[in-house]
Protein backbone atom coordinates (compact mmCIF):
# COMPACT_ATOMS: atom_id res chain seq x y z
CA UNK A 1 0.00 0.00 0.00
CA UNK A 2 1.74 3.36 -0.75
CA UNK A 3 0.81 6.93 0.40
CA UNK A 4 -1.65 7.95 -2.39
CA UNK A 5 -4.73 8.72 -2.35
CA UNK A 6 -7.25 9.33 -5.10
CA UNK A 7 -9.58 12.45 -4.65
CA UNK A 8 -12.46 9.86 -4.61
CA UNK A 9 -11.32 7.63 -1.99
CA UNK A 10 -12.95 7.27 1.43
CA UNK A 11 -11.49 8.08 4.61
CA UNK A 12 -13.99 6.42 7.63
CA UNK A 13 -14.18 7.91 11.19
CA UNK A 14 -16.15 5.75 13.85
CA UNK A 15 -18.16 8.40 16.26
CA UNK A 16 -20.33 7.92 19.39
CA UNK A 17 -23.50 7.15 18.74
CA UNK A 18 -26.40 9.68 19.11
CA UNK A 19 -27.31 8.11 22.18
CA UNK A 20 -24.05 8.80 23.78
CA UNK A 21 -23.42 11.66 26.41
CA UNK A 22 -21.38 14.24 24.31
CA UNK A 23 -21.51 16.70 21.57
CA UNK A 24 -21.09 14.59 18.42
CA UNK A 25 -24.80 15.15 17.29
CA UNK A 26 -26.94 17.55 16.79
CA UNK A 27 -30.75 16.98 17.72
CA UNK A 28 -30.94 17.11 13.95
CA UNK A 29 -29.37 14.03 13.58
CA UNK A 30 -26.48 15.56 11.45
CA UNK A 31 -23.01 15.47 12.07
CA UNK A 32 -21.50 17.73 15.00
CA UNK A 33 -18.12 19.39 13.73
CA UNK A 34 -16.39 18.84 17.19
CA UNK A 35 -16.52 14.59 15.41
CA UNK A 36 -13.69 16.13 13.47
CA UNK A 37 -11.54 17.86 16.42
CA UNK A 38 -8.91 16.02 17.46
CA UNK A 39 -5.45 17.85 18.47
CA UNK A 40 -3.27 14.78 17.71
CA UNK A 41 -4.44 14.68 14.56
CA UNK A 42 -7.81 12.77 12.99
CA UNK A 43 -7.25 9.10 13.01
CA UNK A 44 -9.06 8.00 10.00
CA UNK A 45 -9.56 4.71 8.45
CA UNK A 46 -8.74 4.62 4.34
CA UNK A 47 -10.83 2.45 2.00
CA UNK A 48 -8.21 1.64 -0.18
CA UNK A 49 -10.25 0.08 -3.30
CA UNK A 50 -12.26 -2.10 -0.15
CA UNK A 51 -15.90 -2.43 0.06
CA UNK A 52 -17.99 -0.56 2.63
CA UNK A 53 -19.14 -3.64 4.10
CA UNK A 54 -15.55 -5.19 4.90
CA UNK A 55 -14.28 -2.22 6.34
CA UNK A 56 -17.33 -1.47 8.41
CA UNK A 57 -17.12 -5.02 9.77
CA UNK A 58 -13.33 -4.68 10.47
CA UNK A 59 -13.88 -1.40 12.44
CA UNK A 60 -16.99 -2.64 14.40
CA UNK A 61 -14.27 -4.91 15.98
CA UNK A 62 -12.34 -2.21 17.56
CA UNK A 63 -14.70 0.91 18.12
CA UNK A 64 -18.10 1.58 19.30
CA UNK A 65 -20.63 3.76 17.74
CA UNK A 66 -21.00 4.71 14.01
CA UNK A 67 -19.25 4.81 11.05
CA UNK A 68 -19.09 8.09 9.02
CA UNK A 69 -17.29 8.54 5.72
CA UNK A 70 -15.63 11.75 3.64
CA UNK A 71 -13.78 11.73 0.56
CA UNK A 72 -9.97 12.50 0.08
CA UNK A 73 -11.77 15.38 -2.25
CA UNK A 74 -13.38 16.84 0.93
CA UNK A 75 -10.08 17.53 2.83
CA UNK A 76 -8.38 19.14 -0.51
CA UNK A 77 -11.31 21.29 -1.14
CA UNK A 78 -10.98 22.86 2.66
CA UNK A 79 -6.85 22.16 2.19
CA UNK A 80 -6.72 19.56 5.01
CA UNK A 81 -3.80 17.01 4.80
CA UNK A 82 -4.29 13.46 3.88
CA UNK A 83 -1.66 11.44 5.88
CA UNK A 84 -0.68 8.11 5.35
CA UNK A 85 0.28 6.61 8.69
CA UNK A 86 -0.02 3.01 9.42
CA UNK A 87 0.01 1.47 13.04
CA UNK A 88 1.36 -1.74 13.69
CA UNK A 89 -2.29 -2.65 14.40
CA UNK A 90 -3.67 -1.28 11.52
CA UNK A 91 -2.28 -0.75 8.26
CA UNK A 92 -4.98 1.21 6.77
CA UNK A 93 -4.88 3.86 9.62
CA UNK A 94 -4.31 7.49 8.30
CA UNK A 95 -4.82 10.87 9.42
CA UNK A 96 -6.27 14.16 8.78
CA UNK A 97 -4.39 17.16 9.75
CA UNK A 98 -5.61 20.99 9.55
CA UNK A 99 -2.49 21.53 7.20
CA UNK A 100 1.11 21.08 7.11
CA UNK A 101 2.22 22.31 10.34
CA UNK A 102 -0.99 21.80 12.07
CA UNK A 103 -2.59 18.68 13.33
CA UNK A 104 -5.71 20.31 14.16
CA UNK A 105 -8.19 20.99 12.28
CA UNK A 106 -9.82 24.31 12.25
CA UNK A 107 -12.80 25.59 12.86
CA UNK A 108 -14.41 25.84 9.04
CA UNK A 109 -12.40 22.65 7.88
CA UNK A 110 -14.81 21.00 10.65
CA UNK A 111 -17.58 22.30 9.63
CA UNK A 112 -16.84 21.38 6.06
CA UNK A 113 -16.37 18.01 6.51
CA UNK A 114 -19.37 17.38 9.48
CA UNK A 115 -21.27 18.37 6.31
CA UNK A 116 -19.86 16.65 3.67
CA UNK A 117 -20.03 13.18 6.26
CA UNK A 118 -22.18 10.24 5.02
CA UNK A 119 -23.42 8.16 7.34
CA UNK A 120 -22.01 4.56 6.47
CA UNK A 121 -23.24 2.44 9.92
CA UNK A 122 -25.62 3.71 12.42
CA UNK A 123 -26.28 2.15 15.84
CA UNK A 124 -29.34 1.05 16.27
CA UNK A 125 -30.96 0.86 19.97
Amino acid sequence: MDDKFSPKEKLYRAVYPPNHPGMYWKRDGSLSSAAFADPKGLSVERGYHRENEEIIANMRKNFVGCIVSIKVEDCNETQAIVKYLPTKNNQYHSEIHGGEDKLLLDKRQRVYLAQKAQKEYMVVE
